[in-house]
């Protein structure tokens, strides 16, 4: 009995260090440029290892704005910017929703593309988290990740895989982002209307990680949560997680 006791006081203690480590690590000193700017806050001697919700400002000219981090993943510092996780966010939305974001950082969202443009100004990495509903877990790495500014319709430029999920996303670079009320694909149709999505669509995808959220495999040809290379374009994902780093640190 006194041994349970004495270990759950040794937990509470650690819970509380943990907490406080945590708000240490939001609080004090400058805004910072990204979730591995954070990380290594101060040259290293005070890493933060807590995953959340913090503010950051790319650049000077930037007003900082808040993002998850995610400080576990591969050695951690990454800046989150699209969750899917459950389908109560809706994805299929017009172009300003895509411009400056939507939903909420704990859950699903899309960080916004004026953001992800501003984040990836600096040589970038992308990493692609997915699974499906049979618990099978994949992930994809990009080298080369970068997002353009608004008079490029936020081109993308992307290349460097590794990873095991397959290749879905270089079959998209070079492409401009499309939604349904702004059309900039490769095609003589709507990508965006057609495959209930938002994506850097060229004629029309090999991965459509904002399509309409369904439950695994689907009747429907390419219309949902897709990366091609994983499950196909009759499957529907169950979680995807898009997250960027600096790749020049």
């Amino acid at each position: 009995m006194q041994q349970s006791v004495y270990c759950k006081k040794i937990r509470m203690k650690l819970s509380i260090f943990l907490f406080l480590y945590c708000i240490c690590c939001t609080i004090g000193g400058p805004v910072f440029k990204d979730c591995y700017d954070i990380q290594w806050r101060n040259n290293g001697r005070d890493r933060c290892s807590c995953s959340g919700i913090y503010e950051i400002q790319p650049t000077r000219d930037a007003t900082p704005f808040k993002v998850y981090c995610d400080m576990s993943t591969d050695g951690g510092g990454w800046t989150v910017i699209q969750r899917r996780m459950d389908g109560s966010v809706d994805f299929y939305r017009d172009w300003m929703s895509y411009q400056y974001g939507f939903g909420n950082l704990n859950g699903e969202f899309w960080l916004g593309l004026d953001k992800i443009s501003r984040l990836t100004e600096a040589q970038s990495c992308l990493r692609v988290d997915l699974e499906d509903f049979e618990k099978n877990v994949r992930y994809a790495n990009y080298s080369v990740f970068s997002v353009g500014g608004p008079r490029t319709n936020y081109w993308l430029t992307i290349g460097g895989y590794s990873g095991n999920a397959g290749d879905s996303l270089s079959a998209h670079n070079g492409r401009p982002f499309s939604t349904k009320d702004r059309d900039h694909d490769g095609w003589n149709r709507n990508c965006a209307e057609a495959y209930k999505g938002a994506w850097w669509y060229n004629a029309c995808h090999a991965s459509n990680l904002n399509g309409w959220y369904q439950y695994g495999p689907t009747a429907s040809y390419a219309t949902s949560v897709v990366w091609a290379h994983f499950k196909g374009h009759h499957y529907s994902l169950m979680f995807s997680e898009m997250k960027v780093k600096r790749c020049s640190v």
